[in-house]
């Protein structure tokens, strides 16, 4: 059996595991309980916001832990929105058209309550043009939220060069860095991102784990409402067991340091593609600027489901693990330039034509 779909999730690490064992069957107390049962969950629940933070060099106040990286997307979203709407008459958001649904979705919903959403298109390697991000901001932008680097098909967007543009203007600038945690540099102030979102089953953690960095001075409205856990930005009795082994997955990168191999193994995996199919084959996503455990790849005139399903054994994606199981052209590739394959009532062949016909394999393994 083989695995290539860790862009979807990862499986757990076994330090990882190690490091959670003890909460399986201890330490069972409340964090927020001022006794000898609760004491050792807080300090393990402070431990791991000291690791999320020191990978990502930000102070441990800035930490805020999710149920994952789609709540952290939310939170921040939401958490701008209704902490600024009654400052502009219009508020405003600038993001992508590639961006994953857990960013789109919300997005749509907040223009159900009033606000305007401006989707930046990208470039046919799925890059985003920074001076469109400085065009598209006006008094009435709260927010720009621009991924770090694409699920689907691994470009890595210009995230430094956005934030510089943003901090001019005083602009909050959020980015999900869900798939870029541990692969490439995310510290925050070379970034230049006031919010960041992550996810722990995309970097050997379990998955119900997740954190949010919030910029302190950052005003943020609260998704969840009740008690004043997380520093009063989330209510709900936090889980020693989930951080701890978000801590112990965010220790590994330093640990066992592996981008270089990657990107040679992914190298090699291209390169024997290219070798056996010749031009049938293409290649998705900017050339080098891309996650260094992501190739996603077109069959002209194939269905990237039924290529998948003649490789018994191996697990990978034709997209978003949040479209999978579509036979249909993914969004990112639609934004990307990619024209809809024309399928025959009969044959199910597909005719050549800029690109058409071509359905993307997504294989991570990392």
């Amino acid at each position: 059996m083989i695995y290539l779909d860790f862009n979807a999730s990862t499986p757990i690490a076994p330090e990882v595991h190690e490091a959670m064992a003890p909460f399986l069957v201890g330490d069972y107390g409340n964090p927020s309980s001022a006794h000898w049962a609760g004491t050792p969950a807080r300090r393990a629940i402070d431990d791991a916001r000291s690791d999320v933070a020191t990978l990502l060099g930000a102070s441990t106040d800035e930490i805020v832990f999710t149920s994952g990286g789609s709540e952290a997307n939310n939170a921040a979203l939401k958490g701008v929105f209704f902490s600024r709407r009654a400052t502009v008459d219009t508020p405003h958001i600038i993001t992508t058209q590639i961006e994953h649904p857990a960013i789109l979705t919300p997005c749509r919903f907040l223009e159900s309550l009033g606000a305007r959403v401006t989707r930046l298109p990208v470039d046919a390697t799925g890059l985003v043009d920074p001076t469109q991000v400085r065009d598209a901001l006006t008094l009435q932008t709260v927010l720009v939220s621009v991924m770090h680097a694409n699920n689907e098909v691994g470009t890595v967007q210009p995230i430094a060069e956005i934030g510089a543009i943003t901090h001019a203007r005083g602009i909050p600038f959020h980015t999900d860095a869900a798939q870029t945690i541990g692969k490439l540099a995310t510290r925050v102030d070379d970034l230049g991102v006031d919010l960041l979102s992550i996810a722990g089953h995309k970097c050997y953690a379990p998955k119900g784990i997740g954190a949010l960095y919030v910029r302190r001075g950052m005003d943020l409205e609260p998704l969840v409402h009740g008690a004043a856990h997380e520093g009063g930005r989330r209510a709900g009795t936090e889980s020693a067991l989930l951080a701890v082994g978000l801590g112990a997955a965010y220790r590994l990168p330093g640990e066992h340091p592996c981008t270089d191999r990657l990107a040679e193994v992914t190298t090699y995996f291209w390169e024997r593609l290219h070798d056996t199919f010749g031009p049938s084959v293409a290649r998705n996503g900017h050339p080098s600027q891309r996650l260094p455990n992501t190739l996603t790849v077109s069959f002209r005139g194939q269905s990237g489901r039924e290529v998948l399903a003649r490789l018994e054994g191996v697990a990978a994606s034709t997209g978003s693990a949040c479209h999978s199981g579509l036979d249909v052209m993914s969004p990112v590739m639609q934004a990307m330039g990619c024209e809809p394959p024309l399928v025959s009532a009969r044959s199910g062949s597909r005719p050549a034509a800029r690109r058409r016909g071509m359905r993307s394999t997504a294989w991570s393994i990392y």
